[in-house]
């Protein structure tokens, strides 16, 4: 894929791997809006970036809000042509310890809000037939871990949408990549929420271990130049049990319950 001159679209953007991807497509010459809550923060990132670049701040979960959002990124540049579905937040709790409230959040910024802008942009791309969604997964949607069942199942749910969705609209010329990162340097462990919907906040976590967030962009922007439909991103042990799981699942099931923590 020719990413010179591209409109590309990525919540999430002020930090991790959003952040390194907007500096990324920026230096692969394409036009970048740059979206998440934190507009200073956004701000930050927008003056490192080469060429053109809007910021556009909102929150992933205010949907009534989506559809203006939407028109107005469309309107800058008269298309979308990639969205980058980035925004999330993870987990640190056992299930056992874990308020409905905090399943239902993790749900909303992980799953819901990633499908209701991609069900407004679908339209625009398809009625100009051509357009192409990325959605950042995880590992944790493909294999169940300890300590983040709600994040797993979020990420399960939009892998599930996701392929399906290629299915349906690849008539249309319309293209959809999933991304699943292992280990990477963000700050996605300190933001993740415990059990009570609070802050995790900076504590030791096999992601501080993990591959930089540049080089996530890279192996990213590589496979979609390659036309991949998904992408695993990753060096640690986690990314080969993305194949451990096809052909030995009780070894990686017993595996990951000597993950659980000891109560």
């Amino acid at each position: 894929m020719e990413l010179t001159g591209k409109t590309v679209w990525i919540t999430g953007a002020s930090s991790g791997i959003g952040a390194a991807l907007a500096e990324a497509f920026g230096k692969a010459g394409a036009q970048i809006i740059l979206s998440g809550r934190r507009e200073a923060a956004l701000a930050d990132i927008a003056r490192r970036l080469e060429g053109e670049r809007f910021v556009l701040p909102f929150e992933a979960t205010d949907y009534a809000a989506l559809p203006g959002i939407v028109d107005r990124a469309w309107a800058w540049r008269g298309a979308i042509d990639i969205l980058v579905n980035n925004a999330g937040i993870s987990q640190r709790s056992i299930a056992l310890d874990t308020d409905f409230d905090v399943y239902r959040q993790i749900m909303e910024v992980d799953f819901f809000a990633p499908l209701r802008l991609t069900q407004f942009v679908l339209p625009k791309m398809v009625a100009r037939g051509q357009g192409h969604v990325i959605q950042i997964a995880s590992v944790a949607g493909k294999i169940g871990v300890p300590m983040r069942t709600g994040y797993c199942a979020a990420k399960h749910a939009l892998v599930g949408f996701s392929d399906a969705l290629r299915a349906e609209v690849a008539q249309h010329g319309i293209g959809v990549t999933v991304v699943t990162p292992g280990f990477v340097q963000t700050n996605i462990a300190e933001n993740a929420l415990d059990g009570h919907g609070k802050r995790f906040g900076p504590k030791e976590d096999p992601v501080g271990h993990g591959i930089s967030a540049a080089e996530a962009a890279a192996e990213i922007l590589a496979g979609l130049r390659a036309g991949k439909p998904e992408i695993p991103v990753g060096r640690g042990l986690e990314m080969h049990a993305l194949w451990l799981k096809r052909l030995a699942p009780r070894y990686v099931f017993s595996r990951v319950a000597k993950m659980a923590p000891k109560r």
